[in-house]
């Protein structure tokens, strides 16, 4: 609507404030107008009203709820809940798919009468016939109209004569309710046995990807919602959690624009044009060309991408889904034979959240593999000929920071795991490898959890790596690392001291000090002991473990 109404000069009323620091996109940026000296540009989201008379000023959720309200006390609407399901479409002219249970009556001729008749349960499941010949035949009848007669036809026992349905079902016929077939598989009496759905149902968690966040799904839990009001199952709801990871685009591609006389424009003066012409200069309405940049040839500068050799000058990085035509496919074969199987596997986890769509970067592959390499040359030593532990691995008890780093890292990692974080995951294995590489001494009760809490990230080189360490067994059968609480809490912490509101030192007392303690520890101190020399006190600013500030005069 926007894009139509910059295009042919059309009044914009804005009816939804943005929030305060709210930030537009580089999209919304790139659609801004100015109108008598005020600048627009398109926002979509929730917000405050304006512009809406007496709504003015109320959030977006509470606009939709009061309207909603009013217009049904005045009977000229009410509120209802729009469900995305559509007409459903569920045949296919496929040599495959279950069969229909239909029979067409036909009349002595032949020729369908338009009745038709069901299999009896006793016959059912319709089972697909031997064929030698199902491919196309050019002629508007599926690939079964080619069934042996047998099949397709038979007398019922009123003499009327019956062709059966040649079209199939769909794909939706199994995928909609495979969850419940696949605990109870081969039950030929019925789909599911009453207990083991008691025992297994409703699914814990599905992981299913973006493509499937509406149709399957949808489908799937209607589906369920039949069974469950006729009967057959004993739940309403399939699945407790639902978690649709996001897809992974190309790598970016980058572009800057160029006006006419080869001098570059940001892309954030560019503006759509109102002609097949493309985008032109926002400031003098002049087009302006598109030209296709290699990665050397531009930088980042803090949240964007900016000509190299003109830091003022932003670049449009754009990701797009991975297809043939735009040639932008990344093939997994080919990340695993330059860079290894466990540096592919991470860095998938590595790129954002799971849920997030997220642009492939092969420099971001070569950051985690390095990673793995540090990992590697923590705990081995290369200056050997043959594989064997690094001389810094041996047995002997952790330091208190070690021990407290550890468990720390299990904490975080685990909580991470469960929650499906798995690239904050990665960073605190990331932090914690940083720390044992700059230890002299790595104790093995430290570096032996530190492998189990890499191996579901990176099995190879987790499994590798417990073998060096002297493990016959795979590590898959070893228990999860558990971490002790008490070991997580400092003996001792170090808080900032203002004076006057200016930082003047620093002090450590144990954890949990009280304000007369902190005090006592500043007033010995002997750098900020003579900076409190003859002044009065007269306030305390004091967060606990946190920081101290004195007013004094």
């Amino acid at each position: 609507d926007w894009e139509f109404a910059v295009r042919f000069d059309l009044p914009i009323i804005p009816v939804v404030a943005p929030p305060d620091g709210y930030e537009h996109s580089r999209d919304e940026l790139a659609l801004e107008r100015t109108v008598a000296g005020t600048v627009q540009r398109p926002f979509a989201g929730e917000g405050t009203a304006i512009h809406s008379d007496r709504y003015n000023g109320t959030p977006t959720a509470q606009f939709k709820k009061q309207i909603t309200g009013e217009l049904a006390e005045r009977g000229l609407g009410r509120g209802a809940v729009n469900y995305r399901l559509r007409d459903w479409l569920f045949s296919r002219q496929h040599f495959w798919g279950e069969p229909f249970p239909i029979w067409h009556e036909l009349d002595p001729q032949g020729n369908p009468t338009g009745l038709m008749r069901t299999d009896a349960e006793s016959e059912l499941p319709v089972l697909l016939p031997e064929m030698r010949h199902f491919k196309p035949h050019g002629r508007p009848e599926p690939p079964l109209a080619e069934a042996p007669d047998e099949w397709r036809f038979q007398t019922a026992a009123d003499g009327v004569r019956l062709a059966r349905e040649t079209n199939t079902m769909p794909q939706w016929a199994g995928s909609c309710w495979y969850y419940l077939r696949f605990i109870d598989p081969k039950n030929s009496q019925a789909f599911i046995d009453p207990a083991k759905e008691e025992a297994w149902m409703p699914v814990d968690l599905y992981i299913g990807g973006a493509e499937h966040a509406v149709l399957h799904l949808l489908y799937s839990r209607f589906w369920h919602k039949v069974l469950y009001d006729r009967g057959c199952v004993r739940g309403d709801e399939p699945f407790h959690r639902l978690v649709n990871q996001g897809m992974i685009l190309g790598e970016a591609e980058l572009t800057g624009y160029q006006r006419a006389d080869g001098s570059w424009i940001s892309a954030r003066d560019i503006a759509p044009g109102h002609t097949d012409e493309g985008v032109v200069d926002r400031a003098t309405g002049q087009p302006v060309k598109p030209v296709g940049l290699e990665a050397g040839q531009v930088t980042k500068k803090g949240g964007d991408f900016v000509l190299a050799d003109q830091p003022d000058i932003i670049v449009e990085s754009r990701s797009f889904k991975m297809s043939k035509s735009r040639g932008n496919v990344v093939n997994p074969d080919h990340v695993v034979d330059q860079y290894g199987a466990d540096s592919l596997r991470l860095y998938e986890m590595f790129m954002g959240p799971l849920e997030a769509t997220k642009p492939w970067s092969t420099t971001g592959v070569e950051g985690v593999s390095r990673f793995l390499a540090r990992v590697w040359r923590s705990l081995t030593d290369e200056q050997a000929d043959e594989i064997r532990l690094h001389p810094a691995v041996q047995d002997v008890e952790p330091t208190p920071e070690q021990n407290r780093l550890l468990h720390k890292t299990i904490q975080a990692v685990t909580n991470d795991i469960e929650n499906l974080s798995f690239n904050t995951a990665i960073s605190r294995l990331m932090e914690f490898n940083n720390a044992l590489a700059s230890s002299e001494v790595r104790p093995r009760r430290i570096v032996e959890p530190f492998v189990l809490l890499l191996a579901p990230l990176a099995p190879h080189l987790a499994e590798e790596l417990w073998q060096i360490l002297g493990h016959g067994k795979t590590l898959a059968y070893e228990p999860w690392p558990n971490f002790d609480p008490s070991l997580l809490v400092l003996a001792e912490v170090e808080i900032p001291v203002q004076i006057g509101g200016k930082m003047r030192g620093r002090v450590t007392v144990p954890t949990g000090a009280d304000e007369a303690a902190v005090l006592q520890v500043i007033q010995a101190d002997a750098k900020l002991g003579s900076q409190l020399a003859g002044k009065q006190i007269v306030k305390t600013i004091f967060v606990p473990d946190r920081m101290v500030n004195l007013i004094v005069k």
